[in-house]
C-alpha cells in the first residue's frame, strides 16, 4: 500500500486535478490519498488557507468578510465546473461560512481548505471520503494523541479499500478542530502511512526532489536521488528547503521511506528518504546548504583547558539569557560560542558581561557577520580528501575560512565564513564536487 500527499501546488486548479487522477490511478497500490488545501495558481494568487484565515480574522473583530469568502466559493465552484462534478459543493461551502460568523475558531476555519479539496477530490477519484477529525485524535489539552490515532487509523481504513483524507488537522475527542503548524498534511500522511503499515509514503510537489544546493545560489544544481532521515535533518537544520520536520518522524520510526516527487513530472525519480542504516556504495557528499548572520563570541584564557567547569560557565549564561547556540569550537585555550544574531538581538552587551564575571577570560573577541556552510554526507566517512577538496575550492576563489568543525559522526563539515563570501563559497564547494564523477549520486 502507498499512501500519496499532495500539496497544494499540485492541487490549485482543475488542470492539477487531472494530473493528481492521472498519477492516483496509474498505480493500483496508491489506495488513499491526503490533499492539502488548493494554493497559488500564479504569484499573484492567493492560497486558500491564508484567505480562511482572513476571514476569520475579520469576523473575530466582527467585520464583514463576504468579498474574501466570495474568492474562497468561486475556486471551489470553479474547480468543480470544469471537472464537470455533479457534486454540489454550494451547500458545504454556505455551513461553513455560517460557522465562520457565528464564532467558529481559528483552527477549524483555516482546516476548511483541506476538507473542502478532499470533498472534492474523493468524488472525482470515486474513492471513499473519510473526515480527519474521525482519525487524528488530540487530548483535551490539543497535543497529538499517537496512540489512539494509530488504532483508529488501523481499524477504520482497513474498512476502506480506497480513501482521501484531509491533511493538516484532527479534533480533539469532543470533536473540537485541532490544525497542526502549517505545512501539517505532511504529517497527516506520514501519520496514516505509520498507521496502516504502508510500503512507501510519497509525497507530491512543483518540485522533482531536493537538490544538492539552493538553485538561488547555485545555477542547476544536481537532484539528490537518495538521502537519508539523518543527512535531511542535517540540511534542514541549515536552511534547506524540506518537508515539515515533524512530517519524518511517524514514517521513521517505522521505518518506511518517503519518496519526494513532482505533480508536474511524474516520470521523475524524485528523491528518496530512505532509513538510516541503509546501505551505500560509494563515498559521495549528499548535499550543501547554509545560512547567514550569525555571531561568534571567543573567549581566551591561559590553561583554560585545565580549569573545570569553564564550559559550563560559559553554556549556562547563553541559557540564562534564553539564547540557543549553534556550535562550540574549542582550543587548548579557547572556546567560541557560535549564535544567530537573531537570539542574540539586544543581549550581546549584557551576555559579555556576564562571561567577563563568570568566566574570567584573558579576552573576548566578538566575530560579527558570518554564515554557516553545511556540507552534508554520510558517504564522507569512506571517502578521502573530502576536506582537501572543501577547503582548496575555497581557497582557489579566495574565501577566507573563520572556523571549522565537523561531528564525531562524520556526518557533516561546517564552515564558518563572512556573509560576503556566502555565495561564492556554496557555488565554489557544489562545483568542486558536481565534476568529481567519484562523487556522482547514487
Amino acid at each position: 500500500m502507498i499512501v500519496a500527499k499532495f500539496g497544494g501546488s499540485s492541487l490549485a486548479d482543475s488542470t492539477q486535478f487531472i494530473k493528481v487522477r492521472d498519477i492516483v490511478k496509474s498505480d493500483i497500490r496508491r489506495r488513499y490519498v491526503i490533499p492539502s488545501a488548493p494554493g497559488k495558481r500564479n504569484s499573484k494568487d492567493h492560497k486558500i488557507t491564508d484567505l480562511l484565515y482572513m476571514c476569520y480574522q475579520l469576523a473575530s473583530h466582527g467585520l464583514n468578510f463576504d468579498e474574501v469568502y466570495a474568492i474562497i466559493e468561486k475556486r471551489y465552484k470553479d474547480i468543480c465546473d470544469e471537472l464537470n462534478l455533479s457534486l454540489q459543493i454550494d451547500k458545504t461551502l454556505n455551513e461553513i461560512k455560517d460557522k465562520i460568523k457565528n464564532g467558529a475558531s481559528r483552527d477549524y476555519s483555516a482546516s476548511r481548505g483541506e476538507y473542502l479539496n478532499a470533498i472534492i477530490l474523493s468524488n472525482y477519484l470515486g474513492f471513499e471520503f473519510i473526515d480527519a477529525a474521525e482519525l487524528i485524535l488530540f487530548d483535551n489539552k490539543g497535543n497529538f494523541d499517537s496512540e489512539t490515532t494509530e488504532e483508529k487509523v488501523k481499524s477504520r481504513l482497513s474498512e476502506v479499500s480506497y480513501g482521501v483524507i484531509p491533511g493538516f488537522y484532527g479534533a480533539k475527542e469532543n470533536g473540537e478542530i485541532i490544525t497542526f503548524s502549517r505545512g501539517g498534511s505532511d504529517i497527516t500522511g506520514s501519520i496514516i502511512t505509520s498507521g496502516i503499515d504502508g510500503e512507501l509514503y510519497e509525497n507530491w510537489t512543483d518540485v522533482s526532489g531536493f537538490l544538492m544546493a539552493d538553485p538561488r545560489i547555485v545555477k542547476n544544481p544536481k537532484p539528490i536521488k537518495i538521502i537519508t532521515y539523518k543527512e535531511l535533518r542535517e540540511l534542514s537544520y541549515m536552511g534547506a528547503p524540506v518537508l515539515h520536520e515533524e512530517a519524518i518522524f511517524p514514517v521513521k520510526k517505522a521505518g518506511i521511506p518517503i519518496n519526494i516527487k513532482n505533480t508536474n513530472s511524474p516520470e521523475d525519480p524524485g528523491t528518496m528518504i530512505v532509513n538510516d542504516h541503509t546501505p551505500i556504495s560509494s563515498g559521495n557528499i549528499t548535499g550543501i546548504s547554509g545560512k547567514k548572520d550569525f555571531t561568534v563570541i571567543s573567549i581566551e584564557k591561559t590553561l583554560l583547558n585545565s580549569e573545570t567547569g569553564i564550559l559550563r560557565k560559559l553554556i549556562s549564561v547563553f541559557e540564562t539569557n534564553d539564547i540557543s547556540i549553534e556550535h562550540v569550537p574549542t582550543g587548548i585555550d579557547s572556546i567560541s560560542v557560535v549564535v544567530s544574531n537573531s537570539e542574540l538581538n539586544s543581549k550581546m552587551n549584557k551576555v559579555i558581561e556576564e562571561i567577563r564575571i563568570y568566566c574570567n577570560p584573558d579576552s573576548i573577541s566578538c566575530y560579527p557577520n558570518m554564515a554557516l556552510i553545511a556540507v552534508v554526507g554520510r558517504g564522507m566517512i569512506k571517502a578521502k580528501g573530502v576536506s582537501a577538496k572543501v577547503f582548496s575550492a575555497l581557497g582557489n576563489s579566495g574565501v577566507n575560512v573563520r572556523m571549522i568543525t565537523q561531528g564525531s559522526s562524520e556526518l557533516n563539515i561546517i564552515i564558518g565564513i563572512e556573509n560576503d563570501d556566502f555565495d561564492k563559497a556554496m557555488t565554489a564547494i557544489y562545483k568542486v564536487f558536481e565534476n568529481d564523477s567519484s562523487m556522482e549520486s547514487d
